[in-house]
C-alpha cells in the first residue's frame, strides 16, 4: 500500500472518506477500506462503526464487513 502523506490526503474528494463530514477513515483503496475497518473497530464509537461498515460495502461489495446488519424479507406463509 502506497503512503498517504498529508498533501496527498488533503486532495482526496470527501466521497473518498467514509465518515465525508470530519473526513475520516479514507476508502480510496481497497486496502486502505479494509484499514479503517480495523480501525473503527479499535477505536469508533458505534455509530462510527455503523457508518463506515455501510461505506465500505457500498464501495467495496467483495470485501467481507462483519457486523453489517441487512433487512430481510419475511416469507410468505
Amino acid at each position: 500500500m502506497a503512503k498517504l502523506t498529508s498533501r496527498k490526503r488533503k486532495r482526496l474528494h470527501n466521497s473518498s472518506f467514509a465518515i465525508p463530514s470530519k473526513r475520516k477513515y479514507p476508502i480510496d483503496t481497497a486496502n486502505r477500506a479494509r484499514n479503517a475497518l480495523a480501525r473503527v473497530a479499535q477505536y469508533g464509537s458505534s455509530a462510527e462503526k455503523s457508518q463506515v461498515r455501510k461505506a465500505v460495502h457500498r464501495k467495496y461489495p467483495s470485501i467481507q464487513v462483519s457486523g453489517l446488519t441487512t433487512k430481510r424479507k419475511r416469507r410468505k406463509k
